[in-house]
């Protein structure tokens, strides 16, 4: 059965080029990708298309909804079976769950990158792009929601976490594993979500921080983000907060400033298990909401997705636990 796999482009290592004298990787006037023979497969036809061209420090949360919009555009467009998206590695996973929030459609989404750029020896972008394509071919891909293909792994854009500066296996979900693999003969998924959460929105003009506890930290850094419309918090252990930031949390949360909590830990979830000053009991119970498994760069995005329907402290909590 033929299958039409829309192919964009958002730039990143996977079409750039090093230099050859300095050894730098930058971006080229055209993105290399666009001359690669994508797949000689008579079975699938790619529509191609550039919709930015920029390392992925740049990208926004802005650049991501138009992306989750143009994706829904097409598909109401023209008959498309899949979605394969190229994209830099350093916050491939923020645009990843991005796009799981907010994509109506349940056709296959794939998104997929490169550690090496496209003139260095063993550059790991061809392959990963032809895998992608395969996956998003794939009639078992359907429904699993948006995925993260690098490397031969399949991943969910809930669970998949850039784990290494510069190993082409950097892509890893610490807690769960891969929910598939890509091999020579076929796509093997030996495992699916069971659960999925999807916002309709037309904007993402929130302003959400994210912050890391340490130990020794106080509330002087929360006076300093008074103006935010929300807050996550990369808690200590199974979210716990040193006491002496319990005063500045309160005050957040008096002026209705939802707050949300993830452990800096890269397993595990966070839960209301200690009772001491500052303990996760302690910031449950003043109205702190708790995150079921998400990383910190995660939840943020997720706030700010779901801000822009509700600040309803019920709604947002139950949210995140989902």
């Amino acid at each position: 059965m033929q299958k039409k796999i829309l192919l964009i482009h958002t730039g990143g290592t996977i079409s750039m080029q090093e230099d050859e004298i300095t050894g730098t990787v930058t971006p080229t006037s055209t993105n290399p990708l666009l001359a690669f023979p994508v797949i000689q497969d008579e079975n699938i036809t790619i529509k191609e298309s550039e919709l930015f061209h920029l390392p992925s420090p740049h990208i926004t949360p802005s650049h991501m909804l138009q992306l989750s919009k143009y994706i829904d555009e097409q598909v109401q467009e023209e008959q498309i079976d899949g979605v394969v998206i190229t994209h830099g590695t350093d916050t491939l996973e923020e645009t990843a769950f991005f796009l799981d929030l907010t994509v109506k459609s349940d056709i296959p989404i794939v998104l997929t990158g490169a550690m090496r750029s496209s003139n260095e020896i063993g550059s790991d972008g061809p392959y990963n792009l032809l895998s992608s394509i395969r996956v998003a071919s794939s009639a078992e891909a359907k429904g699993m929601g948006v995925l993260v293909v690098l490397n031969d792994e399949i991943h969910t854009a809930k669970n998949a976490t850039k784990t290494h500066t510069s190993n082409i296996a950097t892509f890893q979900s610490p807690q769960y594993g891969p929910v598939g693999i890509v091999t020579k003969r076929g796509i093997a998924f030996h495992h699916r979500p069971i659960r999925s959460d999807k916002y309709e929105i037309d904007s993402v003009n929130k302003n959400v921080t994210l912050l890391k506890a340490y130990s020794g930290m106080d509330s002087s850094v929360f006076n300093a983000v008074k103006n935010v419309d929300g807050l996550v918090i990369e808690a200590l252990g199974q979210g716990n907060m040193p006491p002496a930031t319990l005063e500045g949390i309160k005050e957040l949360l008096k002026e209705k400033i939802p707050i949300v909590l993830v452990s800096r830990c890269f397993n595990g979830i966070v839960q209301d298990t200690y009772g001491y000053d500052g303990g996760g009991k302690q910031l449950k119970e003043l109205g702190v909401i708790f995150s079921n498994g998400l990383n910190g760069q995660k939840a943020r995005l997720k706030l700010l997705v779901a801000l822009q329907t509700t600040n309803e402290p019920v709604y947002l909590q139950e949210s995140f636990l989902k």
